[in-house]
C-alpha cells in the first residue's frame, strides 16, 4: 500500500508520516502543495491520497480515480470538502480522522475568556503604554450562561471543562448524551439563543445546519451575546453576523473558521491583496477575534491525524472496516 500526501507539512507532519509508515509497513510520497488539476498525477501508483481541507469536488475526485486511486484519506475531522457522491460513483472509499478533543475544546474556552475579558484590546492598548482602565471592563464567565451547540466529543469536553468555572451551561443536540446531563441542561435551540451570554459551536457542517446562525437566529439572542466558532465557517451567515455586530445584538465574536477561508488559511499571504471583504470587515471590528483555523493545532492532534490516515488505509487495503470511514447518508 502506498499513500500520497498532499499539503504535507515538512515541519511537523513529515516526521509522523515516517514513523507511521514504518509502523504500518507502507510506502508514502508527498508534496507540500495542495492537489490541483495539474499535480494530481503525482499520486499515480498510489492506492490512496491524503489531504487537508481543499478542493475535492467531483472533477478532482474523478481525476484521482482515473489514475487508480481507490481511497481518499482526509487529514481532518471535517470531510464536507469531498464530493462523497462522486467518490461512491467511482468506487472510492473515504475516511476522516479524529484526535483528542481537548485541544479544540480548550482553545474554544480560551477564546471565550479572551472575549469576556476584552484581552485583545487590553494588550493592544498596553503596547501603546495605555494602562488606564476606562473601556477595559469585562465579564466573569462564572456568573454567565454558556450555550453549547453540539455535544459530540468536542462539545462534551467543552462542557466538562467549563463545569469547573461554575457557569450555567445550556446545550443543544438532536441526540442527547446522558453524561452531559450531569453538567448541562439540554434545551431547544430557541431557548439556548434566548438565555445564553456566550454561544459556542461544536457541530459538523451539513446541508441541514448551513447558516445555523443566521439573521433570524441572531434576532432571538440576548443583546450583547458573544459568539465562538471553532467548528465550521458554514455554520454562520457572515453577512448576518456583521449586521448583528454593527447593531450591537452580538457583543463580540471569536472565529477560528470562516465561510470563505479556502486559499487563505494555511497559506503565507504576506504582502498579498486578499480578495475577501468579509475578512477585512470582521478584522476591522475591535470586538472580533480571528484566528486562522488553528484550534486543532497541537503536537498530539497532528500525530493522531497522520496516524489516522495510515490506520484507515490499512483497514481499507485489507477489505476491513474503520470507524473513520465516511459515507453518504442512507
Amino acid at each position: 500500500m502506498k499513500i500520497f500526501f498532499y499539503a504535507l507539512r515538512e515541519f511537523d507532519e513529515l516526521a509522523f508520516a515516517r514513523e507511521y509508515a514504518d509502523k504500518y509497513g507502507m510506502e508514502f510520497g508527498w508534496t507540500s502543495d495542495y492537489p490541483t488539476a495539474e499535480n494530481y498525477v503525482l499520486a499515480k501508483g498510489a492506492e490512496a491520497v491524503s489531504m487537508t481541507p481543499c478542493d475535492m469536488s467531483a472533477p478532482m475526485v474523478e481525476k484521482f480515480a482515473s489514475i487508480g486511486v481507490r481511497y481518499i484519506l482526509c487529514r481532518s475531522i471535517g470531510y464536507d470538502h469531498v464530493d462523497l457522491a462522486k467518490a461512491k460513483e467511482c468506487g472510492m472509499r473515504v475516511s476522516n480522522v479524529s484526535y483528542p478533543p481537548s485541544g479544540v475544546a480548550n482553545y474554544a474556552i480560551m477564546l471565550m475568556l479572551m472575549l469576556q475579558r476584552r484581552i485583545v484590546s487590553i494588550l493592544k492598548r498596553a503596547e501603546l503604554q495605555d494602562y488606564s482602565l476606562k473601556g477595559k471592563i469585562g465579564d466573569d464567565i462564572s456568573f454567565q450562561t454558556v450555550g453549547v451547540i453540539g455535544t459530540g466529543r468536542i462539545g462534551r469536553t467543552v462542557i466538562g471543562h467549563l463545569s469547573g468555572f461554575g457557569c450555567r451551561i445550556l446545550c443543544y443536540d438532536p441526540y442527547q448524551n446522558e453524561e452531559v446531563k450531569k453538567y448541562a441542561e439540554y434545551v431547544s435551540l430557541d431557548e439556548l439563543f434566548a438565555q445564553s451570554d456566550v454561544i459556542t459551536l461544536h457541530t459538523n457542517a451539513t446541508e441541514e445546519n448551513h447558516h445555523l446562525l443566521n439573521k433570524a437566529a441572531f434576532a432571538k439572542m440576548k443583546d450583547g451575546v458573544r459568539i465562538v466558532n471553532t467548528a465550521r465557517g458554514k455554520l454562520i451567515d457572515t453577512d448576518a453576523l456583521v449586521e448583528a455586530l454593527e447593531s450591537g445584538r452580538v457583543g463580540g465574536a471569536a472565529l477560528d473558521v470562516l465561510e470563505k477561508e479556502d486559499g487563505l488559511y494555511y497559506y503565507n499571504r504576506i504582502g498579498d491583496v486578499i480578495a475577501n471583504r468579509d475578512m477585512a470587515l470582521l478584522r476591522s471590528f475591535p470586538n472580533v477575534i480571528l484566528s486562522p483555523h488553528t484550534a486543532f493545532y497541537t503536537r498530539q492532534a497532528v500525530g493522531h491525524m497522520v496516524e489516522g490516515c495510515f490506520e484507515a488505509a490499512d483497514a481499507f487495503g485489507k477489505g476491513g472496516q474503520t470507524e473513520h470511514e465516511v459515507r453518504l447518508p442512507e
